[in-house]
């Protein structure tokens, strides 16, 4: 069988704000939680629908989140860039670069980030 790239996971501060926030603004559905991991950490495995990768969010109540920046990003993609972007900003999510949506209309290059509750970065790219 070959090798494959199963899941990435980062460290979270609020388990449940973070699994809505993944949910809500990326697309992500819970696929399985644990309330005790053999370490004792609580984990939420979540993916998005057709897609093989896999986000784990691992809390710990006596762990500070804490990452050197720009360090770790996880990257999306959506069929509409400027579509899923004005969503997102519409519900209160700040969406960066500034002035993406007349950089994306006048040719720009389609990148935008947002920034989860702890800090990550999340970059969105079109299809």
């Amino acid at each position: 069988m070959p090798i494959t790239f199963d899941h990435t996971r980062i460290r979270v501060s609020d388990l449940e704000k973070s699994i809505n926030w993944y949910c809500l603004t990326c697309g992500f559905e819970v696929l399985k939680r644990t309330d005790k991991s053999p370490s004792g950490n609580q984990l939420a495995h979540l993916q998005i629908p057709g897609s093989a990768h896999k986000l784990e969010l691992t809390y710990s109540p006596d762990y500070k989140v804490e990452f050197p920046e720009d360090l770790v990003h996880t990257c999306i993609r959506v069929d509409d860039i400027v579509e899923h972007c004005d969503k997102l900003e519409k519900a209160g999510v700040e969406i960066w670069p500034e002035g993406w949506k007349e950089k994306f209309t006048s040719g720009g290059n389609k990148m935008a980030f947002i920034t989860d509750p702890d800090g990550y970065e999340v970059e969105i790219l079109e299809h």
